[in-house]
């Protein structure tokens, strides 16, 4: 039981795409069409997410313009009174459609693009989508509506960030997220190829700092660092079960997108009980809520109520143990073995992408 309540809700509305992105998040296994939760099941959610203490709505997938009724479901976040967030790669979307997502009472695009040009974007996304990504992003701006641009970076493109920000401006974003890419999901089996060296980053970070410093009050930067060169864990999604709640296609509720690579955790269906009963007492989001389920080092760290053990999904991958420290950790046991895989992988020539399809 908590007292705490989300501020958050990640609803990946379907795991259909157009693109096949070597750096995809979601979980290996993928959701079907037909075991997605409709549009009624979603509205009856986000009244229950709202009365939880919910404000912010991100609707993603795969790609939420994939699902026919999109509308709908906006509408029935503006019922719900909570300020909706669209995450997509602007494929799927027209125009009028952006209009009637508008009408409907969608508040915030957030648009993804893979490279700066349309050869390394449709060479990236192994789709040729670059140019309705432009128009995207233009009709959001017609629209009146603010826009985020996501810029996920890895080797292929880490040199691109000033033109990343540039791309920003010429959009009139008013924030952009520059976000290494993360290692969970289908991303982990082309770590190998995406892997930043050393080198790389610190050349990101010195871009990411001046133009900060060049354009504040202009454009926001987040800017999200590789786990792999850090020396202290990051709170992942703000801390298990203490800030967001991920609502998976089929309605599986999680305390983060990548959890379902822990296993032996099994994740209750808001289609059966009540989100805030999934919330506040089921076994999957107290496993690793707080911190007394912490092992050396991080029980009793002047951090842990700070980095909450970092991500637990990535413990289980580096260290075998989603109870461990997380390795990027500097005082964890694994940490150097890490920095070491980061290195060799990073040095090495990169072998082709495993492109993300449906199987």
């Amino acid at each position: 039981m908590t007292d705490l309540a989300p501020v958050g809700l990640l609803a990946e509305l379907t795991h259909r795409c157009p693109l096949a992105c070597p750096y995809c998040s979601n979980p290996l296994e993928l959701t079907r069409a037909a075991d997605e939760m409709d549009a009624a099941d979603w509205a009856r959610v986000f009244h229950e997410a709202a009365a939880l203490g919910v404000l912010q709505l991100h609707l993603s997938g795969g790609e939420p313009a994939s699902r026919r009724d999109l509308e709908e479901i906006v509408a029935a976040a503006r019922d719900a009174g909570l300020y909706s967030n669209l995450i997509t790669s602007g494929i799927g979307l027209t125009e009028a459609r952006l209009a009637a997502l508008v009408s409907a009472g969608l508040d915030h695009v957030q648009l993804s693009v893979q490279d700066t040009d349309a050869e390394g974007s449709d060479r990236i996304g192994n789709y040729r989508g670059f140019a309705r990504k432009m128009d995207a992003a233009r009709w959001t701006r017609t629209l009146g509506l603010p826009l985020t641009l996501n810029a996920p970076v890895h080797r292929a493109n880490v040199q691109h960030v000033r033109a990343f920000i540039d791309m920003a401006l010429a959009m009139d974003a008013g924030r952009i997220e520059i976000a290494h890419v993360q290692y969970y999901g289908w991303a982990l089996t082309n770590r190998a190829a995406l892997l930043p060296t050393r080198a790389q980053l610190d050349d990101t970070i010195a871009v990411v700092e001046a133009a900060r410093a060049e354009l504040r009050g202009r454009l926001v930067i987040d800017f999200v660092l590789p786990d792999y060169y850090a020396e202290a864990p990051k709170p992942c999604m703000g801390g298990w079960g203490r800030e967001i709640i991920v609502i998976a296609p089929d309605g599986s509720a999680m305390p983060c997108h990548a959890a379902r690579s822990i296993p032996g955790m099994t994740f209750e269906t808001v289609r059966a009980r009540p989100l805030a009963d999934i919330w506040r007492e089921s076994a999957a989001f107290n496993a690793y809520r707080g911190t007394a389920w912490m092992k050396a080092p991080c029980q009793g760290c002047p951090q842990a109520e700070t980095d909450w053990g970092g991500c637990r999904c990535q413990a289980l991958a580096l260290a075998g143990d989603a109870a461990a420290a997380d390795p990027v950790c500097s005082l964890s046991p694994r940490h150097g073995a890490v920095a070491a895989l980061a290195a060799a992988e990073a040095e090495a020539a990169p072998p082709p992408y495993r492109y993300r399809r449906f199987s």
